[in-house]
């Protein structure tokens, strides 16, 4: 494991957003969904995350999700990825999205 330093992950946005919408996104490679959130004062944004395993597109909206929102935007095919959600693989490689225990304000940042 490669050690960073505290302004490394300073310069990392990682920010709580509340998922608006999901639709499929029959395009991708792999199995994903796109996912339209809300990120507060920082705006609402548009991703792809391949969270078809673990969820489905009725139960995504309202869900507050962490996302990386600092990186470059990501063609995907014919959608442009503005973020990128976080998550974690289950034993099968499905992906757990990370996600914060209570409601806090959108665009929170985690400190």
């Amino acid at each position: 494991m490669q050690e960073i330093s505290w302004d490394d992950f300073e310069k990392v946005e990682l920010r709580v957003g509340t998922i608006l919408e999901a639709f499929e996104f029959p395009e991708a490679r792999r199995p994903a969904y796109k996912v339209k959130v809300d990120f507060g004062e920082f705006g609402i944004k548009m991703s792809s995350a391949q969270i078809t395993k673990h969820y489905t597109l009725a139960e995504l909206p309202g869900k507050q999700i962490v996302a990386v929102t600092n990186f470059p935007k990501k063609q995907i095919g014919k959608f442009m990825s503005e973020f990128l959600v976080t998550g974690f693989a289950d034993e099968n490689g499905d992906i757990v999205l990370t996600a914060v225990e209570r409601k806090v304000p959108n665009g929170s940042k985690l400190i």
